[in-house]
């Protein structure tokens, strides 16, 4: 009971602070980056604390990106794993038109995204308001 209650705290905390921050895309990145940096670097000075040699990171390190699924999609990434599997041929290799309709496809998409949150933030200040 007390963990769903800090886990839905932090949850709606979330929530807030990234439709704020959402407005801001460059804050927004500093601020992810400086958190993504001293997470990494709290993991790299506790491995060194607790005399993990540097064989020994990267073992444990494959191992568990292997076990967790992440070691081929954190290096190849999902995209090219797709495109392969589905047999399409490589950016360098298609043809201008297939290029200028994907993006075109989207920049669509990003659009509709675009209009969707701002209509989820108009839904989210009603709801604020009638609280």
């Amino acid at each position: 009971m007390l963990i769903k209650k800090f886990v839905d705290f932090f949850d709606k905390t979330e929530d807030k602070i990234r439709t704020k921050l959402s407005h801001y895309p460059i804050l927004y990145a500093f601020i992810g980056g400086t958190g993504i940096v001293l997470f990494w670097r709290g993991v790299w000075h506790t491995a060194d604390d607790m005399g993990v040699g540097s064989i020994i990171s990267l073992i444990i390190g494959v191992f568990i990106l292997i076990v967790v699924g992440l070691f081929v999609t954190e290096f190849l990434g999902n995209r090219l794993i797709v495109t392969g599997l589905v047999g399409e041929t490589k950016i360098s290799e298609k043809e201008e038109g297939e290029i200028e309709t994907e993006e075109t496809q989207l920049k669509n998409l990003q659009n509709t995204l675009s209009r969707l949150e701002k209509k989820l933030d108009h839904i989210d200040e009603e709801v604020e308001e009638k609280k």
